[in-house]
């Protein structure tokens, strides 16, 4: 058994529900063969979001870790591949915060690469029947603050761990109203086990091209 702990975020932005916890509680529910899933729902606060991933990763002992968040507009299921050190927010967190240009961890590398199998796992996903695509950037908001800490935590104190992030769309109830692509909980949740299983048994990843022209 593989353990893997998923994450997904409490509501903002005026929402009264985020689809990355909704599709991460799903999935750990029921994992697939030969994965022991744990879900954690993290606050959208910086700092405070990386202090309950690191107590989560203390309490479960994962070997992997997917953490996932909500991207209002994107049409599909995006693996992240870089993680970059800035915290620059458009919008406050929950908690008010609304920092400028301030470094996630002072002095640290400007950016970490996922260790999970990105392009792997976006194959995983397109192959189940899901949308798909490799991602080069995870904004500057919570989610890429939550990304750089667990990159940061597994290269500076976890060696062993693998892990990185994963976006997802909208719910359709999110999107009654306004003319933004969707996907269902249940559908992001299968993509999720499919990542968690490809994350377990894949550690060389597809040299298939997943870039961008801009």
């Amino acid at each position: 058994m593989t353990r893997v702990l998923l994450t997904g975020f409490v509501p903002f932005g005026g929402e009264s529900t985020n689809p990355s916890w909704q599709a991460v509680r799903a999935a750990a529910d029921e994992p697939p063969a030969g994965i022991e899933a744990f879900a954690v729902e993290l606050p959208c606060v910086y700092g405070a979001s990386v202090a309950v991933l690191r107590a989560a990763i203390e309490e479960t002992r994962p070997e992997i870790v997917v953490c996932v968040g909500q991207a209002g507009g994107r049409p599909d299921i995006t693996v992240e591949r870089v993680a970059v050190n800035v915290d620059d927010a458009r919008i406050p967190d929950a908690s008010g915060a609304e920092p400028v240009d301030e470094p996630i961890v002072p002095g640290g590398p400007a950016a970490y690469f996922s260790t999970l199998p990105v392009k792997a796992c976006v194959a995983a996903v397109r192959a189940a029947g899901l949308p798909a695509s490799v991602s080069n950037t995870a904004g500057t908001f919570v989610c890429n603050h939550v990304f750089y800490g667990l990159a940061h935590l597994i290269a500076t104190e976890l060696p062993d761990l693998r892990g990185g992030f994963v976006h997802v769309p909208h719910t359709p109830e999110q999107v009654v109203d306004r003319a933004q692509p969707s996907l269902p909980a249940d559908a992001v949740a299968r993509a999720l086990r499919e990542i968690a299983v490809t994350a377990a048994h894949t550690r060389t990843d597809l040299r298939i091209a997943g870039g961008a022209t801009h």
